[in-house]
């Protein structure tokens, strides 16, 4: 599985979503744990800044 496929399956994210609905959730806590080590959520964030647009906040 190579970054790409993963960098596009941050930006459709289910977890993410729920996450950003309700930030004081534990779904949102474990989302920000997540982002803390994921390669891919890593490689999302690089093509963003690569694209100019603006970075997901974790």
């Amino acid at each position: 599985m190579s970054i790409e496929s993963e960098t596009n399956r941050c930006e459709t994210c289910e977890m993410r979503k729920k996450a950003e609905a309700n930030p004081k959730s534990f779904m949102s806590r474990l989302w920000k744990w997540h982002t803390g080590w994921c390669p891919g959520w890593k490689a999302y964030q690089k093509s963003l800044a690569e694209k100019g647009a603006p970075l997901k906040t974790n």
